[in-house]
């Protein structure tokens, strides 16, 4: 009989379901979280290395908001060198020798508080692709782990090409195909110096700058920008993005 009962309170005992312990059982599921979301990104900037976006979170929402935008796909080479210059000019002058951030214009960023941006035209392009505009530690931590992958995964020539492609240029407007027959009603391949500065001119505030009519601020800025383009050229500083 004693033995009988050892057995039953044995057996019970064994099935005894098992104690939940919420911590590890967090600690799992976020891992897995982690990495299902790697390798989401992942699987996307390698396939976009080769394949083009279809669109973007912003594109979608304008799209959706105006019901429909101007935009259309071209390859860089069917772009005028100078308006690739241009916007290496404007936005990112030490393009070709940075690894996907800029020490240099982080610190400057710093030093001059919100007047002024440090960030390269590889971590804009993690932005408009990959992630949303609205700021939030989120989107920045996301941006600061994507950045150095895409370097890695995409030559310079893709990520300016995509670049190119993506831009806001005013409302609707994306794409340096649509912005150059928008403003100046010419191809991208047309572009002159003048006007390719001007569209890169108005990236930072492409709804609040016009190409076409420039204020006197927006003109200054392109003409330090057709400076710089023609410095860029003139000491090779884009090599890594012309043939």
């Amino acid at each position: 009989m004693a033995k009988a009962a050892a057995k039953k309170k044995k057996q019970a005992k064994k099935a005894k379901p098992p104690r939940i312990q919420p911590l590890r059982w967090l600690r799992r599921w976020s891992l897995r979280i982690l990495v299902s979301v790697a390798g989401f990104f992942a699987v996307l900037i390698l396939l976009y290395s080769v394949v083009n976006p279809p669109t973007t979170h912003t594109i979608w929402s304008e799209s959706r908001r105006l019901d429909g935008v101007d935009r259309e796909w071209v390859p860089l080479e069917e772009i005028a060198p100078v308006m690739a210059r241009s916007v290496v000019a404007a936005e990112d002058a030490r393009f070709c020798q940075h690894w996907g951030f800029d020490v240099q214009a982080i610190r400057a960023a710093i030093e001059g508080g919100a007047r002024r941006g440090g960030s390269t035209l590889t971590q804009q392009v993690v932005k408009n692709v990959f992630l949303w505009q609205n700021r939030s530690w989120l989107r920045k931590a996301l941006e600061t782990a994507l950045t150095p992958v895409v370097e890695a995964a995409w030559s310079k020539r893709r990520i300016l090409e995509i670049y190119l492609n993506v831009a806001e240029f005013d409302e609707g407007i994306f794409g340096v195909e649509a912005a150059s027959r928008h403003y100046f009603r010419v191809g991208p391949e047309e572009l002159s110096p003048r006007q390719a500065a001007l569209l890169a001119a108005i990236l930072p505030d492409p709804k609040g700058r016009s190409a076409a009519k420039p204020s006197a601020r927006t003109s200054k800025r392109a003409a330090s920008i057709m400076d710089g383009a023609a410095t860029i050229r003139y000491e090779t500083r884009a090599a890594c993005f012309e043939d």
